[in-house]
């Protein structure tokens, strides 16, 4: 038998493999197939089996940032299993941190700090893999992680070889990449080149860490990463089985960018309903856009923190996090979403966008 049949025989045997375990949502069925590749070329062997049996593919990460249908997914859930770290010095005196796809993103980042490495510090606390964070440019607390990308490493899904992106390659823009967009479904990542600076401080941009350091531009890595936990827990954005919100996908939506003239529009309904001074947040997006903040649209379209709608609801700390509150179908969860986007748009004239990738629905269902 040859490596390939080999292969082929251990996925065939890995048949109806519950994924709601592997989901921080907690929702959803069942794989048809299931299997983890340890490194890229195992990974190209389950692409071939898949291809030769006309099974479509579904690559799971850290499952931070995914829906799952209650009839599950009638295909092969591949999961990358390459958990490796490497470091290297370059002349330009920048580090390339090289990670395995399958190594998880918190876990890098304090990898990252505990070697003073500058660059991924205000990612702290985001779940998920590294495999993910290229796909949709994971940003938090003032940082995008397409700052710090060197390279992109891939194996093509059509024919199993090995492909490497430079960062200006692969389209980045907010929550946004190739990867996601013109590329969905061509590429598998395998691994993430960083280029991170080392004995430099962790930028502050963002409201809560520049208050916390008393309106400092840079603070030390340490004390940022242990600053911005603190203000994700305090939100329920740090996944605690102890913490009765932990059942989600971070945030649900996007937040909007739209042209300046909705954005307006946003404030004069604001103005309109709740006083000339109601202030409204948004923020500069480039070439005459605008983004807003979609948990200020919730909130003011009705749904406060702790919404419940049946076994689904809103997070008691971030009405921005839809949650399974115990038991909830993957339809509970779908419908507060579309009461939800129904609500903003009734209000405000907005349309948010879902932020998880939808799994294993008909593809009506995840507009």
């Amino acid at each position: 038998m040859t490596h390939q049949e080999g292969t082929a025989l251990k996925i065939a045997d890995q048949i109806r493999q519950n994924v709601r375990p592997f989901t921080t949502l907690d929702v959803g069925g069942a794989a048809r197939w299931f299997v983890r590749a340890h490194g890229a070329q195992e990974l190209a062997q389950a692409l071939t089996w898949a291809k030769s049996h006309q099974v479509p593919v579904f690559v799971l990460g850290g499952g931070s940032n995914v829906l799952m249908a209650d009839a599950g997914f009638d295909g092969l859930v591949l999961q990358l299993a390459d958990h490796h770290i490497e470091i290297q010095h370059t002349d330009d005196g920048r580090c390339l941190v090289h990670a395995g796809a399958g190594v998880v993103w918190d876990e890098l980042v304090d990898f990252a700090v505990t070697h003073d490495l500058a660059g991924l510090t205000c990612l702290s606390g985001i779940p998920g893999c590294v495999g993910a964070a290229p796909i949709q440019n994971i940003g938090a607390y003032g940082q995008d992680v397409s700052e710090t990308i060197a390279q992109v490493h891939a194996v093509e899904r059509a024919t199993g070889a090995s492909r490497t992106f430079e960062a200006d390659e692969c389209g980045f823009a907010y929550r946004h990449s190739h990867f996601k967009g013109r590329w969905r479904d061509q590429f598998v990542i395998t691994a993430v080149t960083f280029a991170l600076s080392p004995g430099q401080q962790a930028p502050l941009r963002y409201r809560d860490l520049k208050e916390r350091f008393a309106g400092q531009d840079t603070a030390p890595l340490k004390e940022t990463r242990q600053a911005v936990l603190e203000i994700r827990r305090s939100k329920s954005m740090v996944y605690d089985t102890a913490d009765p919100n932990h059942r989600c996908a971070g945030s649900f939506f996007v937040n909007p960018i739209v042209a300046e003239k909705d954005a307006q529009h946003v404030v004069e309904v604001a103005q309109e309903r709740w006083g000339q001074d109601t202030p409204v947040p948004q923020y500069p997006a480039g070439q005459g856009k605008v983004k807003l903040a979609a948990g200020w649209l919730i909130e003011r379209s009705g749904f406060e923190k702790g919404h419940i709608a049946g076994r689904a609801g809103l997070s008691s700390r971030h009405c921005l996090a839809l949650i399974n509150r115990g038991g909830a179908s993957a339809a509970e969860i779908v419908a507060l979403a579309r009461t939800i986007q129904a609500q903003v748009q009734q209000t405000f004239g907005v349309q948010l966008e879902p932020e998880p990738t939808w799994v294993g629905f008909e593809s009506q269902d995840t507009a």
